[in-house]
């Protein structure tokens, strides 16, 4: 039997061969590195019987899908030392996830994040006592005995096809699809993090289970470092950042509604003119459609039959009606509001459109998860043959956009859902083809995300990523050759015959919420200076005699377009500096007699310790050459 290595070389095994015999022929030391092997990108245990030929890898520490099978294997060893510490619990799901793993658990009794130095310990004793973690497959009657006494397990066996696998450790088995681990061995450095409540499949309907959060790292220095950036993400945290920094707040009258404070709405705005100005200069036009619209509408777009459950409605005269989770269709309808010619093509509409969608109050999460939004949205109306250009545009606009904020970004093509999705398959395939082959053109990688597409066309999803290396799900490129058919859009194309256009779905930002949300952890507070809601903090040294001086100042940076304030508070002059920085003002400006003699100011940068003085028409050029060039601040 042949396998091919990932050097690209082949590698004669016998049938019936393990993927740890295998790691043994190569090397001893491989072997003893090895944590499982993949067959054709499918992950198997490592002593697992390799199924066939094809192209043959093992998984060690290095490699990529190295973290999620150590964080899978620790929730498992969690819920082993959850059994022997509790023997009443119940076990729901245990999956990994992004940084970590969890478990849902019925605990049958109270508990909390006080118990997790016990729970450790004895996973320690688990991990140190080196189990196997063998895999089985059985019949679907084996597994309603041994799970007899597990209502959920129950209702999931119900549901799976045969075989269904089970792994076991020690005296532990549980219901899994794996991959593992080879042995308990392997997870020596893990840490329980956090505790909440988390309904049975999601369903408010089923009983709330306790989900108990960790983490888990093959070195002792990772676990560390990821431990010290949790706590250097508790201090970015938008919701605290928002507080002090006045920027949004969330009310029980309105949960999910974000109110923007003083700060906060000069911060969206600024973007906002960004927005605006970019797009301009991109050749887009601007329109701005109703909030409500009828139920009929929905119909034809699709969002009722595929989008109902998360839109809020309401009647009018009798006639039902939905408040938009979506801007497409209005913008569609701004189209056949007039006949279109091929010289017309491609129109660029965008709008920051406010969006409302009902999202499960558990899910609600400061502006990253809200229930009323500004999606910053565009939809592009185009020919076929201007389609690809049009795609390579948006790619080198997301580029440059993304630069300016210091985001990198990866990005994956989302393919055509199984179940919900409207249009031909044929159409599907052309349009998912087009995105990867322009992807390709421009020199960007792209990862296929299967199934996640929109319900009307595939679409390019950018994942960017922040100063603390998380990723965020932002902008989005949708191909949608669906729309521009049920809602039976045309122009008139040379011959004076009408012609079905193409429709591009984007947005840069995703929602100015969110956005605000993931780029004030980003800068932690700190944002660049054309973006801050305060540029200048004017300090006079003595109120007395310097105040004028500095109200002076004031206004003139006020009619050079800055953003000043003064403190003119009664505080000393070293609590006044403090306060600009803990503001993250990114100019501090002292004003003493120097100043006032000399026609001076004296500066300094956020996050820095020198001072600098320099003639008041120097200071307004370097801070108007800094939001122009919308330079990112060096802070502490």
């Amino acid at each position: 039997m042949k396998l091919i290595l990932p050097d690209g070389k082949p590698f004669e095994v016998e049938k019936g061969k393990s993927g740890r015999e295998v790691a043994r022929a190569i090397s001893i030391s491989l072997e003893k590195k090895a944590l499982a092997y993949s067959l054709d990108g499918v992950l198997h245990d490592l002593d697992t019987v390799i199924p066939g030929e094809g192209q043959f890898a093992l998984i060690t520490e290095k490699s990529q899908e190295a973290s999620d099978l150590l964080n899978h294997s620790t929730s498992h060893l969690l819920a082993q030392a959850v059994q022997h510490l509790y023997p009443k619990a119940l076990f729901g799901f245990g999956p990994s996830i992004e940084y970590g793993f969890y478990y849902d658990i019925d605990f049958n009794e109270p508990i909390s994040e006080e118990q997790f130095p016990k729970i450790e310990e004895e996973m320690l004793k688990l991990s140190h006592a080196n189990l196997p973690i063998v895999r089985k497959d059985i019949s679907r009657q084996e597994a309603l005995v041994l799970f007899k006494d597990n209502p959920y397990k129950v209702e999931l066996i119900k549901e799976i096809l045969e075989p269904i696998s089970i792994y076991t450790q020690g005296d532990f088995f549980d219901l899994c699809h794996g991959p593992h681990v080879p042995s308990t061995g392997f997870i020596k450095h893990f840490k329980l993090l956090s505790i909440a409540g988390a309904y049975w499949r999601g369903d408010s309907k089923n009983k709330q289970l306790v989900r108990i959060y960790g983490t888990s790292f093959f070195s002792d220095e990772a676990l560390k470092k990821h431990l010290s950036d949790i706590e250097e993400r508790k201090k970015r945290d938008h919701r605290k950042l928002g507080r002090e920094l006045g920027l949004f707040m969330i009310s029980d009258f309105g949960p999910g509604f974000p109110f923007w404070l003083p700060n906060g709405l000069i911060l969206r705005k600024t973007l906002e003119n960004f927005w605006y100005d970019i797009h301009t200069r991109e050749g887009y036009v601007f329109v701005q459609t109703p909030i409500m619209l009828s139920k009929e509408l929905w119909e034809v777009s699709g969002h009722w039959a595929n989008y109902n459950d998360a839109m809020y409605t309401s009647k009018i005269d009798e006639k039902e009606f939905a408040i938009k989770p979506m801007n497409c269709p209005g913008g569609i309808l701004i189209f056949k509001n007039e006949l279109h010619s091929y010289k017309d093509l491609p129109i660029r509409m965008g709008e920051l459109g406010l969006v409302h969608r009902h999202e499960a109050s558990g899910a609600l999460s400061g502006l990253f998860r809200v229930r009323a939004f500004t999606q910053d949205d565009a939809h592009i109306f185009c020919t076929k043959e201007q389609l690809n250009d049009e795609i390579e545009r948006l790619l080198k606009l997301f580029d440059k956009v993304y630069s300016i904020f210091g985001l990198s970004y990866d990005i994956e093509l989302s393919t055509r859902p199984e179940k919900k999705y409207i249009g031909d398959i044929a159409i599907w395939n052309q349009s998912e083809k087009i995105l990867a082959e322009v992807c390709q053109k421009a020199g960007k990688k792209i990862k296929i995300n299967p199934g996640d597409g929109a319900f009307y066309g595939p679409k390019l999803d950018f994942k960017i990523h922040d100063s603390m290396g998380r990723v965020w799900q932002c902008g989005t490129i949708q191909l949608d050759m669906n729309l521009p058919q049920r809602f039976d859009l045309t122009y008139v194309d040379q011959n004076n015959e009408k012609v079905r256009p193409i429709m591009l779905h984007r947005v840069v930002f995703g929602s100015i919420e969110r956005f605000i949300g993931i780029i004030t952890e980003h800068f932690g507070g700190a944002f660049p200076t054309w973006l801050a809601p305060v540029q200048i903090e004017i300090l006079p040294v003595n109120n007395a005699i310097h105040g004028e001086t500095a109200a002076k100042l004031k206004e003139l940076f006020l009619d050079n377009g800055l953003r000043p304030q003064i403190d003119n508070s009664e505080e000393k002059l070293g609590y006044r500096l403090r306060n600009s920085q803990m503001m993250k003002i990114p100019y501090t400006l002292v004003i003493g007699d120097n100043e006032m003699k000399d026609g001076t100011v004296t500066y300094r940068l956020f996050g820095q310790k020198d001072q600098v003085t320099v003639k008041i028409e120097d200071f307004i050029a370097l801070i108007k050459q800094d939001i122009k060039e919308k330079r990112l601040l060096k802070g502490e």
